[in-house]
C-alpha cells in the first residue's frame, strides 16, 4: 500500500457507494482506479503503478507542479478572504488575463467553476441586449448549473434529462466529418462553413423576440473534439451580431495555450467575442474561472444596481494559484511545447489511418487530438464498442489513461497536461497501435486461441500479461504482436 493511501481500494469504494451519489460516476466503473498522487504528466495508484495521463486537461502544466503548489501554499498560509477586500492578486491575475486578451476584452469577473463562468456569461448578455433566447451547438456541453444545462444538449439529450427549454435554439454542430453536412457529401472546395453558418441564420430569422447571445466551445469537446470548417466562426459572429445579439466563447476546456498556435482557441478563427469564459486549466486543478467581457457589456450589467458578490470567486489563494499557471505557461514555454508536441502526435496518428480500417478521421491542434474509429470507412458508422474497449485496455494492459467522447462515444480523445512529451506521444503510439492490432485479430481471427501477451516496449508503464489472439502456428508470446 502506497504511504499517501489512508485505507485500502476496497474500503473506499464501500465508503463511496454508501455516501457518494450513483449519479457521481467514476472512470473505468468495472475496476476503478484508486490515484492517490499525481506528478507532471503521470498518476499513480495505491499500489505505486505509474499511469501516463492522457485525458487530464485540468492539471495543464502538469500534476502538483512545485511553482503552482508553492504559490498557493504560501497564500494559504498567509490569507484566504473574499475578494470584496484590495488585494494585488486579484488585480494581477484581471490584468494578465486581460493584457492576454484581443481587442475590447478588458473586464473580469472571478468564479469557481466553467459552470458559474457561464452562468454569469448568460447573465451578461441578457442584460446586455434585453433578450432572452440563447444559440448553442448539438451536442455542446456548458456546465452542470441549471442555466447552463438548459444550454447542453449533450446533457438534456440524453435519456431522462430535462427537455430543451423553448428559449433555447440548438444548431447543427459544424462536424465535416459525420455531422449534417459532411465533406464526403459534396464537391472539393465547397464551403461548408457556409451551410453550417445558414444554419445558424435561419434560427435568427425564426426568432420571435431576438436573440441575446450565441455560445459555442472554441473547439468542441465533449462533441468529440471537433475542428470546425474554416469561416464558420466568422460567419456566424457577423450574423448574431446583426441581428443585435452577443456572442460568448467557452474556452474551459481548450484555453490557455492548449492548441499550440495561439494561446486562445477562437483566435485561429480570425474573431473576437464580446464574452470569453475560461476556467479548468486556470487553476491547474484548484477551483477557479473567470469571464472576461468588454466595458460596454459590463457596464450595462452594473446598470441594474444589483450587486455582483461571488463569495469565493477571486479569493487571494485561488488568484495566486492562477498567477502562478499563467507564469509557467510563459516562462517553460508550454504553449510552444503543445504545438511542437502537438504536431508530431496528430503525425502519427493520421498515419495509423495507413495501417487500420478502425481509424476512420484524425483531427486535432496542438495537445487537443480526436481519432474517431468507424466500423466501415465508406459510410462512416461509429465503431462505439471499439473506442471503449481500446480506452479499456489502454488502461489495462498500457496503464495509458484516455478517454471516448462524442454523440456516439466512437471518439478517442487526448489532451493531456502540457508537459507531454515526444517520448509520452510515441508511449500512447506503441500502446495505441497495440489496441488497434489486438481488435483487428480478435475480429478476423474468429475461434482461434489466444494466448498472452506481454508488452516489452521500454516506454510502456504497464507489461502485465493480456489475452491476445495469435494465428496459428506462432508461439513467440515474448513480444508485441505487431501489425503487418
Amino acid at each position: 500500500m502506497d504511504a499517501s493511501e489512508a485505507m485500502p481500494k476496497a474500503d473506499t469504494i464501500k465508503l463511496r457507494n454508501k455516501h457518494i451519489g450513483k449519479s457521481c460516476q467514476l472512470f473505468y466503473r468495472t475496476d476503478p482506479l484508486k490515484i492517490v498522487r499525481g506528478q507532471g504528466q503521470y498518476m499513480y495508484d495505491e499500489q505505486g503503478a505509474r499511469y501516463l495521463d492522457c485525458i487530464n486537461n485540468v492539471a495543464h502544466v502538469g500534476h502538483c507542479h512545485p511553482k503552482v503548489v508553492e504559490a498557493g501554499t504560501r497564500q494559504l498560509a498567509t490569507l484566504s478572504t473574499n475578494n470584496r477586500f484590495l488585494h494585488d492578486e486579484l488585480v494581477k491575475c484581471a490584468k494578465t488575463l486581460a493584457d492576454k486578451m484581443p481587442g475590447n476584452l478588458s473586464v473580469c469577473y472571478f468564479v469557481n467553476s466553467g459552470s458559474e463562468a457561464n452562468d454569469l456569461a448568460l447573465r451578461l448578455a441578457r442584460q446586455h441586449t434585453g433578450r432572452h433566447e440563447v444559440i448553442t451547438l448539438d451536442h455542446a456541453y456548458h456546465g452542470h448549473v441549471s442555466a447552463v444545462m438548459d444550454i447542453s444538449p449533450y446533457k438534456f439529450n440524453q435519456p431522462g434529462g430535462d427537455p430543451k427549454p423553448e428559449f433555447v435554439h440548438v444548431a447543427p454542430c459544424p462536424d465535416v466529418y459525420r455531422g449534417k453536412y459532411r465533406d464526403c457529401d459534396f464537391p472539393e472546395g465547397t464551403d461548408l462553413g457556409q451551410l453550417y453558418a445558414d444554419e445558424v441564420q435561419r434560427i435568427i430569422e425564426r426568432s420571435s423576440s431576438g436573440v441575446a447571445a450565441f455560445i459555442a466551445e472554441s473547439l468542441q469537446s465533449c462533441g468529440g473534439q471537433i475542428i470546425p470548417p474554416a469561416g464558420y466562426f466568422q460567419k456566424v459572429y457577423d450574423a448574431v451580431r446583426k441581428a443585435g445579439g452577443v456572442t460568448i466563447a467557452d474556452e474551459v476546456q481548450v484555453g490557455f495555450g492548449r492548441i499550440g498556435t495561439h494561446y486562445w482557441a477562437f483566435e485561429p478563427h480570425g474573431i473576437v467575442p464580446d464574452i470569453v469564459t475560461v476556467a479548468k486549466p486556470m487553476g491547474n486543478g484548484h477551483p477557479v474561472g473567470a469571464v472576461v467581457t468588454t466595458p460596454e457589456i459590463a457596464e450595462s450589467f452594473a446598470s441594474t444596481g444589483v450587486c455582483y458578490f461571488n463569495t469565493y470567486g477571486g479569493n487571494p489563494v485561488s488568484c495566486a494559484i492562477a498567477n502562478a499557471v499563467m507564469r509557467v505557461i510563459d516562462e517553460e514555454h508550454l504553449q510552444e511545447n503543445a504545438l511542437r508536441v502537438g504536431r508530431y502526435l496528430l503525425e502519427q496518428s493520421k498515419a495509423l489511418a495507413y495501417e487500420y480500417q478502425l481509424v476512420g478521421d484524425v483531427r486535432g491542434t496542438g495537445l487537443f487530438v480526436g481519432i474517431e474509429l468507424v466500423t466501415d470507412r465508406q459510410r462512416r458508422v461509429p465503431a462505439t464498442r471499439a473506442a471503449k474497449a481500446v480506452v479499456e485496455r489502454m488502461k489495462t494492459v498500457h496503464r495509458i489513461l484516455v478517454s471516448s467522447d462524442g454523440p456516439d462515444d466512437n471518439v478517442v480523445k487526448l489532451k493531456p497536461p502540457m508537459v507531454f512529451t515526444v517520448e509520452n506521444a510515441d508511449e500512447f503510439l506503441y500502446g495505441f497501435r497495440e489496441c488497434l492490432t489486438y481488435l483487428q485479430q480478435q475480429h478476423t481471427a474468429d475461434g482461434v486461441p489466444t494466448t498472452p501477451v506481454r508488452v516489452t516496449h521500454p516506454l510502456a508503464t504497464g507489461g502485465i500479461l493480456q489475452p491476445s489472439p495469435i494465428s496459428r502456428g506462432q508461439h513467440d508470446t515474448s513480444t508485441l504482436i505487431k501489425s503487418s
